[in-house]
C-alpha cells in the first residue's frame, strides 16, 4: 500500500498513480525569478537568526584578529627602526626595547592564531546549522507541494537543489562570511594607518578601488548567466544518472548502453562547458586586480624610496607602508575573489527559494454542500476535471454503495486512474461534487480523507529497511502482533519465515532481493494493517506469474471482504466477481453492470473480453 497520509512521509505520488495524468518528467522550470544579492542575503539571513550569538562572537573574533593584523606591520616596522637606528648610533642597539617590541610582536601573532581558530570553529557550527534547517524546510516544502508540481519538475533536479545547491550556499558562507567582515575592517584599518604615514602614497594605493568596481560591473552579468546554466545542467545530469540506474536492466536488455552513455556525455559536457565559463569569467577579477596591485606596488616603492633618501620618511615607516599596501590590496583581492562565490551562491539561493516559494496545496477546508442522508459510500456528481484547459471529464457521475466492489476498465487514457486521483485528492475537481460518506471531500483535510483509504498498486513501493517496518508503515501505531497478523492474512508470513532474518530481513533500495510476487504480498499486508474503509487496487496482479497470482488474489479477497473497493483492471479475469463493472471511454462511463450483464450487451466490454479470450 502506498502511503496516503501526509503525516507519514508526506504526499506520496502513489507509485504510478499519475501515469497518463498530464506532463510527467518535464524539464526543470527555467523561469526562476532573479533577485539581487542584497535580497538573496536578506532572505538567507532568516536562517541565521538562531545563530545570532555565535555570529556576534565570530564578528568580535574577526574584529580583534583584523586589528591585530593591522597593528603587526607597524610593530614590525618599529623593530626595524630600533635596529637601524642602533647601528647608526654609537651607543648601539637598545636590546631592552628590542626585546619588549619582539614580545609584543609574538603576542600579536599568537592572538592572530587564536582569533583565526575561533572564527573557523564558530563558522563551522553556524553553516552546518544553516544546512540542517535549509534541508529540513525543503523536505517539508516538498511534502506540501501539489502532485502537478512533481509532474513538471524532474526528480534529479529537485535532488540537486536539496543537495548541491544547499552545499554550495553553505560552503560559500564558510569561505566568504568571515572574509567579507575581515576584509572590510582590514581595509578601513589599513587605510587609516597608511594615512598616518603618507597621504600621497595612500592616494596612489586607492587607484585600485575604481578598477575593482569596473571589473566587477563587467563580470557580474555573464557570471550569473553561466552559474545558472551550470546548476541547471547539474540537475539534468543527476536526472540522467538516476534514470539509468533505475532502468539498468531495461537499458542492458535493449542494448541501450551506448545511447545512455551518449545522453550522459551530452549532459556532462553541458555542465562542464557552463562550469568552466562560470569559473573563468568569475576568475578574471583576480588576475586583473593582481596586475593593478603590482603596478601600484612599483609606484609606491619608487616614490617611497625617494622620500626615504630625502629624509621625509623613515626606513621603518617605508617598510611598514609597503606591508600596508599589500594588506590593503589583499582584502580588495579577497573581495574580488569572494564576488565570484557570491554570484554562485546567488544562483543557488534563487533555485532553493523558487521551490520554497512554489504554491502549496490548498489545505483550507471548503464549505461545500454535504449530503448526510446519502446511502452511498462514494458519489461522483456531475464531476468536471481536466489536467489542462481541456476537460477530460465533462460530466462524470457514479455512486458506490458501502462494501461494494467496483471495477473500472477501459482503454489506456480512458480516465481510469484519473478517477482514483480525484478520489485521493491528488488533484481537485474543477466542477460538480465528489462525496465520501455524504461529505464533499473538499470539506475534509487530505490527511483525514486519506486515512480512510489504502492502495495496492501495480508497481510496488517498498523502502530500504526491514520487512517488519515496511508492513508497519501502513499503521505506525500497530503492535508487533498486529504486524504478524497482517502478514498472515496476506499470505506473506510463510515466505517471510523462510528468510534468514525473517521479519528483520533488510530490503535493499528497490527491494529486488525478494520476488515481485513477494513484494506485492507485503503491500497487501501493509493495506491490511491500515484497516481502511476504502480500498484501491490498481492492476495489483499484473506483474506476477500465474501461481503467485492465485496467492495474491486469495490475499486480496480477504482484504476486500466487507470493504468498499475500486479495482482498476486490464486483465478482465480478475474482476468477474465485481459487484459492478464500469467501462470508461474519454472520461465518461459508457457501460455499467456485472460481468454477465455487460457480455450480454455485446458492446465495448464484450469487445474487450473477446480481444483477451477469443480463440483461434
Amino acid at each position: 500500500m502506498q502511503n496516503t497520509k501526509e503525516t507519514r512521509g508526506g504526499n506520496q505520488r502513489g507509485g504510478n498513480m499519475t501515469r497518463g495524468a498530464g506532463p510527467r518528467g518535464g524539464r526543470p522550470d527555467d523561469s526562476t525569478p532573479k533577485i539581487s544579492i542584497t535580497q538573496s542575503l536578506k532572505r538567507l539571513s532568516v536562517y541565521t537568526k538562531k545563530s545570532t550569538g555565535l555570529i556576534i562572537l565570530t564578528a568580535i573574533a574577526v574584529l580583534i584578529g583584523t586589528l591585530v593584523t593591522v597593528l603587526t606591520p607597524k610593530v614590525l616596522g618599529n623593530t626595524t627602526t630600533i635596529i637601524f637606528d642602533g647601528v647608526r648610533r654609537a651607543t648601539g642597539i637598545d636590546f631592552t626595547q628590542l626585546r619588549l617590541t619582539l614580545l609584543i610582536l609574538l603576542g600579536l601573532y599568537l592572538l592572530t592564531f587564536l582569533t583565526s581558530f575561533l572564527q573557523q570553529r564558530f563558522m563551522t557550527v553556524i553553516t552546518q546549522d544553516i544546512t540542517r534547517r535549509l534541508r529540513r524546510d525543503l523536505k517539508a516544502k516538498l511534502n506540501r507541494l501539489p502532485i502537478d508540481y512533481f509532474d513538471q519538475h524532474q526528480n534529479g533536479e529537485l535532488m540537486s537543489i536539496a543537495t548541491n545547491d544547499v552545499d554550495n550556499i553553505v560552503s560559500g558562507l564558510q569561505r566568504s562570511l568571515t572574509s567579507i567582515i575581515s576584509s572590510i575592517i582590514s581595509a578601513i584599518g589599513v587605510f587609516v594607518m597608511m594615512l598616518t604615514i603618507s597621504p600621497l602614497l595612500t592616494l596612489v594605493v586607492c587607484l585600485m578601488i575604481p578598477v575593482m568596481l569596473l571589473v566587477t560591473r563587467l563580470v557580474t552579468p555573464k557570471a550569473q548567466k553561466y552559474n545558472g546554466e551550470y546548476f541547471g545542467s547539474l540537475g539534468q545530469l543527476n536526472t540522467q544518472i538516476e534514470e539509468s540506474l533505475q532502468g539498468f536492466t531495461v537499458v542492458k536488455s535493449f542494448n541501450g548502453t551506448q545511447n545512455a552513455l551518449a545522453k550522459f556525455e551530452h549532459a556532462n559536457q553541458s555542465m562542464v562547458t557552463s562550469g568552466w565559463k562560470a569559473v573563468f569569467i568569475s576568475g578574471l577579477t583576480m588576475p586583473m586586480m593582481t596586475l593593478v596591485q603590482n603596478i601600484v606596488y612599483v609606484l609606491i616603492a619608487a616614490i617611497g624610496s625617494l622620500s626615504v633618501v630625502g629624509g621625509t620618511m623613515t626606513l621603518g615607516n617605508m617598510q611598514a607602508f609597503l606591508q600596508y599596501s599589500s594588506q590593503f590590496s589583499s582584502p580588495l583581492l579577497q573581495l574580488a575573489q569572494i564576488w565570484g562565490t557570491l554570484l554562485s551562491m546567488l544562483t543557488s539561493i534563487n533555485r532553493i527559494f523558487s521551490v520554497l516559494d512554489a504554491d502549496e496545496m490548498d489545505e483550507t477546508l471548503g464549505d461545500y454542500p454535504n449530503e448526510p442522508a446519502s446511502d452511498a459510500k462514494v458519489s461522483f456528481k456531475h464531476v468536471q476535471f481536466g489536467y489542462d484547459d481541456k476537460l477530460l471529464m465533462p460530466d462524470f457521475n457514479m455512486a458506490v454503495e458501502p462494501g461494494q466492489m467496483t471495477a473500472i476498465v477501459g482503454e489506456t487514457g480512458a480516465g481510469k486512474t484519473t478517477v482514483i486521483n480525484l478520489l485521493e485528492r491528488f488533484y481537485d475537481i474543477k466542477g460538480g461534487a465528489l462525496l465520501v460518506n455524504g461529505q464533499d471531500i473538499r470539506n475534509i483535510s487530505r490527511h483525514d480523507l486519506r486515512a480512510k483509504m489504502a492502495m495496492v498498486l501495480q508497481e510496488t513501493w517498498l523502502f530500504s529497511g526491514t520487512i517488519f517496518d515496511n508492513i508497519k508503515y501502513g499503521n505506525e501505531t500497530a503492535t508487533d502482533e498486529e504486524v504478524y497478523a497482517a502478514a498472515k492474512a496476506a499470505y506473506a508470513d510463510d515466505f517471510i519465515q523462510k528468510l534468514p532474518d525473517g521479519y528483520q530481513t533488510i530490503l535493499n533500495e528497490n527491494a529486488d532481493n525478494i520476488s515481485q510476487g513477494q513484494r506485492q504480498l507485503l503491500t497487501i499486508a501493509r493495506a491490511f494493517i491500515a484497516n481502511p474503509e476504502i480500498l484501491i487496487l490498481d492492476e495489483a496482479t499484473s506483474n506476477v506469474d500465474s501461481r503467485t497470482e492465485l496467492i495474491v488474489q486469495q490475499a486480496m479477497e480477504r482484504l476486500l471482504k466487507h470493504r468498499t473497493s475500486f479495482v482498476i483492471a486490464h486483465r478482465l479475469s480478475t474482476i468477474y466477481d465485481a459487484d459492478r463493472i464500469l467501462v470508461m471511454d474519454h472520461g465518461n462511463i459508457v457501460e455499467s453492470g456485472t460481468h454477465q450483464e455487460l457480455l450480454a450487451q455485446n458492446g465495448t466490454y464484450h469487445q474487450l473480453y473477446t480481444s483477451q479470450f477469443a480463440t483461434a
